[in-house]
């Protein structure tokens, strides 16, 4: 009975104590903060580095697994630090005793006898070196070696191991010693990597390269390798690209995106090249997304990292500016939906008022009788107002807003005829997410730069409309030799923003030009600034041409007989006026000076100008002639209401 009695006390203490441990684990969990306090990697679409944003407190740390590194560090590891890593519960015994003879001796510190398990115990929570830190880290890596598999425990040195200055973690040292990512590190690489986190200062390339390479030297003599690079002594940047679109991803210890790093490597030169020879504090954005996907595979904005003028630190793909006629194919995808028009229907570009609005061309000319297609390819601004009036501003904007991209009306402001000229703010992200759904089925999408973002495809135009606009579009650039992209451009008042946009089968491109602060840029158009450089875009792209459109029809083209004849460009013939103020009439060809009759009275006229002022009488109707110097004569009959 005692022999049991006896047993019976050895188990309650062994459950005791093991109930103890059990309580003391469950009240004293293994800190874990400094490991979940990392900083951002951000990825391209096959994996390769974006940019790396800091941790808290602008330490460079992130995640690294013992999957991530090259196996020779792995191995020259665990041979320096730790041979019999695999095999122990945390704690070497023999180590920690051969560490403490090692100090009598000495009469000091020599070896502190840790195991790799203890390293990053110590490294989870680090303390001054002392007894009771030292008993601390043994209990903790006993604790971690039950919590956590070997390579786990790898990871955690792998991620938190000091590698100079702000610098923790293998993955962060590879990259600002080596500009090499950990998992490609050399055998000598991987040596100082090992070597630094034992003496993090002192050891530090940059500023004791001699101390460094010794220390390096002998690790690889004790494994066997040897010396094949040399010492950096100096510390590379670490990769930040896409900067201002990645600071405004939500933080997370690794992001992947949708970007190309080599197109986008190329985009951001292409934009810093081109901002030094823009005027003074203008900037620019450009961005190349994939058409059908909608991925976001390049972007640049204020010739990235411009200065503060140049809107350097903004992401001006965002920013909401005045489309100018960028707008204008939507309107006429609509009107050829709707039946209102088609490509081949004839529009009249002729001076026209609706209600208190008389817009006129860029160029305050006026070009007659033209082509649907033939008006939106020159960006004719009365055609694409009258098709607007006809369509609905309202509808227009309803549409678009439904097709996610809600435009961005002045304050107080009602949608009216004034957006067919860029009377609403849009961002190039938007822009560009409208023209990819003319690049495929006529769906609108938004462009997305994370792999996780939804694709959300939204009803917008019907495919042939979209197919009809795009095939319209498809011209040969300037100043480029390919032909099969569909472009078009626009200008806003002032010249504030000059945009660009184009597609061809694969990829949609927007160019805008302009100064941040909205500032006029006094003779920045669209066709001047913009397309050149949307030109220089689709150089760094595979070429994918759409098929050219078919050639115009020919009996529709003026001879230059046609071109110079007199012509009463407004009012035309059966125009109904409103009695409610100054008519101003216009003609066109002819040889000046022109005279204006108005039932055969002669109206006051300026002999060098092409139009005249006519105060109509009252209601009724009137006969208007136009004569030139060789008494050729145009005519035409309206009614004043």
């Amino acid at each position: 009975m005692g022999g049991g009695w006896g047993r019976g006390r050895v188990f309650t203490s062994l459950l005791a104590l093991v109930l103890l441990v059990f309580a003391l684990d469950r009240a004293f969990p293994p800190e874990l903060s400094r490991l979940a306090t990392l900083g951002t990697e951000v990825v391209d679409r096959t994996g390769r580095i974006v940019a790396l944003l800091p941790a808290p407190g602008g330490v460079w740390r992130f995640r690294t697994t013992a999957d991530d590194v090259a196996p020779d560090l792995l191995d020259t590891l665990i041979g320096i630090e730790d041979r019999h890593f695999w095999h122990h519960p945390g704690v070497n015994p023999l180590s920690l005793a051969r560490a403490a003879l090692q100090d009598l001796r000495a009469g000091h510190i020599v070896s502190g006898g840790s195991t790799l398990t203890m390293q990053a115990a110590r490294l989870l929570e680090p303390r001054p070196r002392t007894l009771r830190s030292k008993l601390i880290e043994i209990a903790r890596a006993v604790q971690l070696e039950a919590h956590f598999s070997k390579r786990d425990i790898l990871g955690i040195w792998l991620t938190l191991a000091p590698m100079g200055g702000n610098l923790e973690g293998v993955r962060a040292g590879a990259l600002a010693w080596f500009a090499t990512p950990p998992g490609a590190l050399e055998p000598a690489q991987s040596a100082l990597l090992v070597a630094i986190p034992r003496r993090p200062e002192a050891l530090r390339p940059d500023r004791h390269p001699d101390r460094a390479r010794a220390v390096r030297d002998r690790i690889l003599a004790a494994t066997g390798g040897a010396a094949t690079t040399a010492i950096p002594f100096a510390r590379l940047p670490l990769p930040r690209h896409a900067r201002q679109a990645v600071a405004a991803l939500p933080p997370a210890p690794r992001i992947a995106t949708t970007l190309d790093l080599p197109l986008q490597i190329a985009l951001e030169r292409l934009a810093a090249d081109r901002t030094e020879t823009l005027p003074e504090r203008a900037s620019l954005a450009l961005l190349v997304a994939d058409a059908p996907s909608r991925d976001i595979r390049a972007l640049a904005s204020g010739g990235n990292g411009a200065g503060e003028g140049r809107g350097g630190a903004l992401d001006l793909t965002r920013a909401l500016r005045s489309p100018g006629s960028a707008m204008k194919p939507f309107i006429y995808a609509l009107a050829f939906q709707d039946g209102i028009a088609g490509p081949d229907t004839v529009l009249s570009d002729l001076p026209r008022r609706f209600g208190a609005y008389a817009p006129e061309n860029f160029d305050r000319g006026f070009a007659g009788s033209v082509t649907a297609a033939e008006a939106l390819r020159r960006s004719l601004n009365l055609p694409a107002v009258a098709l607007l009036d006809r369509v609905g501003p309202l509808r227009f904007v309803a549409t678009l807003k439904a097709a996610g991209v809600p435009l961005r009306l002045p304050d107080g402001a009602d949608a009216s005829l004034p957006l067919a000229l860029g009377g609403a703010g849009i961002t190039l992200r938007q822009a560009a997410a409208l023209y990819a759904a003319l690049a495929t089925d006529g769906n609108a999408t938004p462009l997305r730069l994370r792999d996780t973002d939804p694709v959300d495809p939204r009803p917008f135009l019907q495919p042939r409309a979209a197919a009809t606009i795009a095939g319209v579009l498809t011209q040969r650039l300037p100043d480029r030799g390919s032909p099969g992209i569909a472009w078009k451009t626009g200008t806003s008042w002032g010249g504030r923003d000059a945009w660009a946009l184009g597609f061809d089968r694969t990829h949609v491109v927007g160019v805008w030009i302009g100064r941040p602060d909205g500032t006029p840029l006094p003779g920045a158009t669209g066709r001047g600034l913009a397309v050149p450089l949307l030109a220089r875009v689709f150089d760094l792209l595979p070429p994918n041409p759409r098929d050219p459109p078919p050639p115009p029809r020919l009996e529709r083209q003026p001879t230059p007989q046609q071109a110079d004849a007199l012509r009463l460009l407004f009012p035309p013939s059966q125009a109904v006026l409103s009695n409610d103020g100054p008519v101003t009439l216009r003609a066109m060809g002819g040889h000046r000076p022109l005279s204006f009759l108005v039932d055969g009275a002669p109206l006051p006229t300026d002999p060098a100008r092409r139009e005249a002022a006519w105060t109509p009488n009252g209601p009724g109707f009137y006969r208007l002639t136009v004569l030139d110097a060789d008494g050729a004569a145009a005519h035409a009959g309206v009614r004043v209401k």
